[in-house]
């Protein structure tokens, strides 16, 4: 394929509508929750959260899901994450109604706005340092030298957060956006919750104990918000890590999927859209960001299993920013046979914002695709503010003065 040529796709089955409880996405495009890590520190957004939401509103996308924001500032992944309180709220309000109006005016498309809510858990840095706040011990990540009981959240403590995860819906609510998601994906808290087998308590142990937590905060936050108020998550469907350590594994069997619990969880949680997603980007990252035909396989047979569970409900497929110009191609396919209803684009979105306008319009451009180099996460991971720093100069200036100061 000539990397400098448009790629000419024909997308139908994408450019359908669909209806998400009482709201209509235009399309079956979606940006997924990307972190930029460039809030301020009291968490409310930045300038470069404004830009990079103001791009992300020009891009002619269906559903724009807005990164992690912390629900309790030691719940936070890095001292720039975002945090909604009562006290910013109006700041969160701003945004969503920016993003709505440069929508309308560019593209003549109104998106759904969807808010993730969050608890990092084991990966909290909440003032630039680890300060793991784990739901079980565990070897695959901690090795030999087990993080100490304190590490471990308590029962008690588990049970306030719950009302802070409502809390935070409510603000959600009160800032404008049309739903919220509790974030149960990647390791962080609420996913390392549902693979907590060797727990003891309350939230621990039995598939009733390890879903308590995620059951109990869907049920609060919807007896807090009206009916047509959205109730989703980003969520792990299969962990990619051995029983006793993972969720949506099979026992016995290595490493190999097994949904039947994933599968049960969302009849009792009711959703009317999924984000499906999979794996630990710190310990397996092919899981969750495949680069090999295997892995992209995976994803999509993983995501298709849960689909057809559930044939009325949305369910969001991950993954293909990994095809490049194929991408395009690649989620009309998923769609129109069945594999999802809606398809997420993640990384492809920091490197080519108006990715989903030139899908749709057929001239999606090969040379402005995610080229799936892994520097955003090198950003994040350097403790810098993240984008793409192939694609967009602000963050091929802020790589480059990173990289300098390494060798120094």
């Amino acid at each position: 394929m000539n990397g400098n040529l448009p790629v000419k796709n024909d997308t139908p089955t994408l450019q359908t509508p669909l209806i998400v409880g009482k709201h209509i996405l235009v399309n079956r495009l979606i940006i997924q929750p990307m972190e930029g890590c460039d809030g301020n520190m009291d968490g409310t957004p930045d300038e470069l959260t404004f830009r990079r939401y103001r791009r992300f509103a020009e891009s002619g996308v269906g559903l724009i899901w807005l990164e992690a924001v912390s629900v309790i500032r030691e719940g936070r992944s890095n001292p720039r994450q975002l945090i909604i309180r009562k006290e910013n709220v109006g700041v969160f309000a701003r945004l969503v109604s920016e993003m709505r109006e440069i929508a309308l005016r560019d593209t003549g498309v109104l998106p759904v706005i969807i808010m993730q809510s969050t608890h990092s858990g084991r990966y909290c840095r909440t003032n630039g340092r680890p300060e793991p706040l784990i739901a079980h011990n565990n070897p695959q990540f901690e090795g030999r030298h087990s993080l100490p009981p304190e590490c471990v959240i308590a029962d008690d403590a588990l049970k306030r957060l719950e009302e802070r995860f409502a809390e935070a819906a409510r603000l959600a609510l009160q800032a404008g956006f049309d739903g919220v998601d509790v974030k149960a994906c990647h390791g962080y808290l609420n996913n390392e919750l549902l693979g907590a087998h060797t727990r003891p308590g309350a939230y621990g142990g039995s598939f009733e104990n390890r879903t308590r937590f995620f059951r109990n905060v869907v049920e609060a936050i919807r007896a807090n918000v009206p009916v047509n108020f959205i109730v989703t998550s980003r969520m792990n469907v299969y962990d990619g890590f051995a029983y006793p350590y993972g969720f949506g594994v099979a026992r016995d069997s290595g490493v190999e999927p097994d949904l039947s619990e994933p599968i049960q969880l969302l009849k009792t949680l009711g959703f009317d859209m999924v984000n499906v997603t999979m794996g630990n980007p710190y310990q397996n990252p092919s899981v969750s960001r495949p680069t090999d035909r295997e892995a992209v396989d995976r994803m999509r047979r993983l995501t298709q299993e849960i689909q057809a569970a559930y044939p009325q409900m949305a369910v969001v497929a991950s993954g293909v920013s990994y095809l490049r110009g194929r991408s395009g191609e690649m989620a009309e396919r998923y769609v129109q046979s069945g594999v999802c209803k809606l398809v997420g684009f993640g990384r492809m979105a920091f490197a080519y914002p108006h990715f989903a306008r030139d899908i749709l319009s057929g001239d999606f451009n090969n040379r402005q695709t995610c080229t799936t180099c892994g520097k955003c996460s090198q950003l994040m991971r350097a403790d810098s503010v993240t984008g793409c720093v192939v694609r967009d100069e602000v963050y091929t200036k802020l790589f480059k003065e990173i990289t300098e100061k390494r060798k120094e």
